[in-house]
């Protein structure tokens, strides 16, 4: 015999509280996690970037591959004291990089980018006091000894100005400033 009360109420079922939980993990915390570590990776990688366009000087580390390569300067493998600094804007845009290496990656650089030692002029400074005074380099040191190539640049191609200092023949330090106009 039943009694009313026992028809009014739904058969009872087990809570399963365990799969609420699961259910939760799944749906809501992973995806909130997720995009709380994306956001915090996002954060940090325009740090970067703002801190590399806020330079107001060299930044001593090795510009991307994507930047040698749009500013045409391979720099050698195994050179040190690298460093590099990039303006933008509309009409132009120009990359100032320096790096001591080897004289036989010296002559390695020069081949990549489009020359070779021999148009290397001794006692030239090719590049310009303006672009110099960008960066603060100072070719004026009288105890120094400079020589400079340019290779000029074409339509699809920047015009890269190289400037060696070749005081110390084992240990030659060099500056390059590739300049890009569309």
């Amino acid at each position: 015999m039943s009694t009313a009360t026992d028809t009014e109420r739904p058969p009872h079922r087990p809570r399963h509280r365990w799969l609420t939980a699961i259910v939760v993990v799944l749906l809501i915390a992973i995806p909130a996690g997720y995009l709380a570590m994306s956001a915090w990776q996002s954060r940090e990688s325009g740090e970067d970037k703002a801190r590399s366009a806020s330079a107001r000087a060299l930044i001593y580390e090795w510009p991307s591959k994507v930047q040698r390569r749009i500013y045409d300067v391979p720099i050698p493998d195994g050179s040190t004291y690298v460093g590099y600094y990039e303006t933008n804007a509309w009409q132009r845009s120009t990359m100032y990089v320096q790096f001591r290496t080897t004289p036989g990656q010296l002559a390695v650089f020069l081949e990549e980018a489009g020359t070779e030692r021999a148009a290397l002029r001794e006692g030239t400074i090719a590049i310009a006091p303006s672009q110099a005074d960008v960066i603060g380099w100072s070719f004026d040191d009288p105890g120094r000894t400079f020589a400079s190539t340019v290779i000029p640049g074409s339509a699809s191609e920047p015009e890269v100005t190289i400037t060696v200092d070749i005081t110390k023949d084992e240990n030659p330090r060099v500056y390059v400033v590739s300049t890009t106009e569309p």
